[in-house]
């Protein structure tokens, strides 16, 4: 029997369309030109205030809005995610009050004990009030009371268009008012899901301001012929993409949208490997010199070719490509971006080409940018060092990598699909796949 009766696997499509992510990138591209350009904009609309743009903390947050209304309204005209069956959500349902009012009193005290426990750790943790984290908090602290206003009627709304409302949250609630049986796995997953985004949301929220602010004020045109300044100009920008979509996948977790916590990864070690990548656990990886630091006496790419115009232009091309791929691959999940969570399935954008774009351009990009083999003191121990511990946050996220899949790998065939489809058709995950398969079977 020939081939061709058995035709070749095809790539399962992806839950996100292309488009949510391209108008979020075109939107938050939109805001930024105008507070760029806000001091013009204000004298010709006659409107109060500063001449100047706009680079504030308030105008930083404020893009995460703009993108996000972006995003949501792509979402529901275009892709109309608001219909699919994976919501949860039946529009032709209208249950009576006198049937849903007690599953939503209940859920209701599930959601403001968790948003109070939160609240607590918050207040706990220390690190949460020095630095770019008071951002953070004076932004949450300003959420806390429309959050409690808006929840009622949410809940109320959709409680009574849902096919099952006894959600993760509704089984805390019951733990809680101890009046029905509750499932335990149930009320884990709804922990696992607010301490991702009790735990991100916060970093997420505390980095806005300070690249933003320096893309807002940058002068492009009086560092266009310095490739290393332009280019690290263009790198921030392009982190500020990913910070900006980033934090919106984090805020707008809405089950109308498609884009709520299907589950939080609920192996040990994939909570571990990506804690260890995020402050206060692990700051090496954030610019600092303790515990994984690798960046001790490394002069860094614009220092070791310095005179070599023609190397810099290249080298900082290079650096903009991996960033750029970064940021590509957190914008191409839409409003679905964040750690630790399946909220379905990504094939399309660089996730076409390897199952995790992100965590192998991060790599590629800390490796070219600090060249921690090259020291300026020339010692020999600080050089080992500095690529040891590199070499040791990259296996970090390789290890990351492999818990991401064995979560998703158990709750999704069609991630199961996809998985098997890259490993015979994506170049480099069929490369990485045959390196692997050289190991000896204990090294693997």
């Amino acid at each position: 029997m020939s081939n061709a009766a058995f035709p070749a696997p095809s790539k399962p499509p992806s839950d996100v369309s292309a488009g949510v992510g391209l108008s979020g990138l075109v939107a938050l591209i939109l805001w930024l030109l105008v507070c760029r350009n806000w001091a013009g904009i204000a004298d010709a609309l006659a409107l109060p205030g500063p001449r100047a743009p706009l680079s504030g903390s308030y105008a930083a947050i404020a893009t995460v809005l703009f993108t996000g209304t972006a995003m949501t309204l792509w979402s529901l005209l275009v892709d109309k995610v608001h219909r699919r069956a994976s919501t949860g959500i039946d529009w032709s349902l209208r249950r009576p009050w006198s049937e849903s009012l007690d599953i939503s009193i209940t859920k209701l005290t599930g959601l403001w004990c968790t948003w109070g426990a939160i609240t607590v750790f918050y207040c706990i943790g220390r690190w949460y009030w020095d630095g770019q984290y008071l951002f953070a908090m004076e932004v949450l602290g300003a959420a806390v009371v429309p959050l409690f206003l808006l929840s009622t009627p949410y809940v109320l709304w959709i409680d009574r268009r849902m096919v099952n409302p006894r959600d993760h949250s509704w089984h805390f609630g019951a733990m809680l008012v101890a009046r029905e049986a509750w499932d335990a796995n149930e009320v884990k997953k709804h922990w696992r899901a607010w301490a991702i985004k009790g735990f991100f949301g916060a970093f997420m929220i505390s980095i806005l301001p300070g690249g933003f602010a320096h893309v807002v004020e940058a002068n492009f045109s009086a560092i266009a012929h310095n490739p290393v300044e332009l280019g690290s100009l263009v790198i921030e920008a392009l982190f500020l993409i990913d910070v900006q979509i980033g934090t919106v996948g984090y805020l707008f977790t809405f089950r109308p949208l498609d884009a709520h916590i299907r589950s939080g990864n609920p192996l040990l070690a994939g909570w571990v490997a990506a804690l260890m990548c995020y402050p206060p656990f692990v700051w090496g990886t954030m610019g600092r010199t303790d515990v994984l630091g690798y960046e001790v006496n490394t002069g860094g790419w614009a220092y070791w070719l310095a005179g070599h115009d023609a190397l810099l232009w290249l080298w900082a091309a290079v650096m903009v490509i991996l960033t750029a791929i970064y940021a590509w691959a957190t914008f191409a999940f839409g409003l679905r971006f964040s750690n630790l969570t399946y909220r379905g399935v990504l094939t399309n954008g660089p996730y076409r080409f390897t199952r995790h774009p992100a965590y192998l351009s991060k790599n590629l990009f800390w490796w070219t940018s600090t060249l921690p083999f090259l020291v300026t003191n020339g010692s020999l121990t600080d050089a080992v060092r500095n690529t040891v511990l590199l070499g040791v946050v990259s296996g970090i996220y390789y290890w990351r990598a492999l818990t991401e899949e064995a979560h998703l790998l158990g709750e999704d065939a069609k991630y199961r699909e996809y998985h098997a489809w890259m490993a015979q058709n994506a170049l480099i995950t069929q490369t990485f796949g045959r390196l692997l398969a050289l190991l000896p079977k204990g090294a693997k």
